[in-house]
């Protein structure tokens, strides 16, 4: 059985973003760029069912322009097989159908058994290339899991809903959108890091060309500074009473 993992090159969560002079798009000039947490938790379940025999290769699969290399030796370098760059400088201002897209042409020619995504994309927060790939390879397609078993072509996935897990049954091939799951993604060692210089990164273009964005953004914003706080004097009841009076006055919660 093939895995083959999407993998999204994203800002550093950590990163402190600016806003671009078009005021559309972040300034990502100098700031650090990683593999999208959730695609770590994907890889890493990825990793595990071929350890434990049920998978005899995993893929690693990007779409961007340059930059996406960085991400997909980093995939390399954790434990994946071989890794699949889909470059084109269209891509990066493409938009979630247009990724997609890219990444669905290299699926149907790689016939994977099942495909992995990360539930979002940290970024753009989209959730969506996950559920158009169920669609545009008409397969099977489940999101925010946390727990998948395998067993003669079918799939069981748990996946939290709001107070409840619910579980899904499903045939395979199929699409499977990782939550954070029970194993936290590996590190890269050492020797998987010399590993990956030597493992295949194949460069391929798109299918078709990703075309022009269907989700046209028109402004983007930083959120508001947060108010100062206040420190309440006197006594415990004084405070208390004052409190009240400004959550009923000035915030009018009460």
């Amino acid at each position: 059985m093939k895995i083959l993992v999407c993998i999204k090159h994203v800002p550093d969560t950590e990163a402190k973003i600016k806003i671009g002079p078009d005021g559309k798009h972040p300034d990502l000039a100098g700031v650090k760029m990683i593999v999208s947490p959730y695609d770590e938790y994907a890889l890493e379940e990825a990793l595990l069912l071929k350890e434990a025999g049920a998978a005899s290769e995993v893929v690693v699969l990007g779409a961007g322009d340059d930059g996406a290399s960085t991400s997909l030796r980093q995939a390399l370098a954790m434990g994946a097989d071989r890794a699949i760059h889909v470059k084109d400088a269209g891509l990066t201002a493409t938009d979630a159908l247009g990724r997609a897209r890219a990444l669905a042409g290299v699926i149907r020619a790689e016939n994977a058994d099942l495909v992995f995504t990360g539930k979002i994309g940290v970024g753009d927060d989209e959730g969506q290339v996950g559920p158009m790939l169920g669609a545009l390879l008409d397969r099977p397609q489940v999101g925010s899991v946390f727990q998948l078993a395998i067993a003669e072509g079918a799939f069981t996935a748990h996946r939290g809903i709001e107070g409840a897990v619910e579980i899904v049954e499903g045939s395979l091939p199929a699409v499977i959108s990782w939550d954070k799951g029970e194993h936290e993604p590996r590190y890269a060692s050492l020797k998987g890091i010399m590993a990956a210089k030597k493992k295949p990164l194949d460069v391929v273009a798109p299918a078709e060309p990703p075309g022009e964005r269907r989700v046209v953004r028109e402004s983007i914003e930083m959120p508001p500074p947060r108010p100062t706080g206040r420190i309440l004097e006197g006594t415990p009841q004084e405070a208390a009473k004052t409190l009240a009076r400004l959550l009923r006055d000035e915030a009018k919660v009460i």
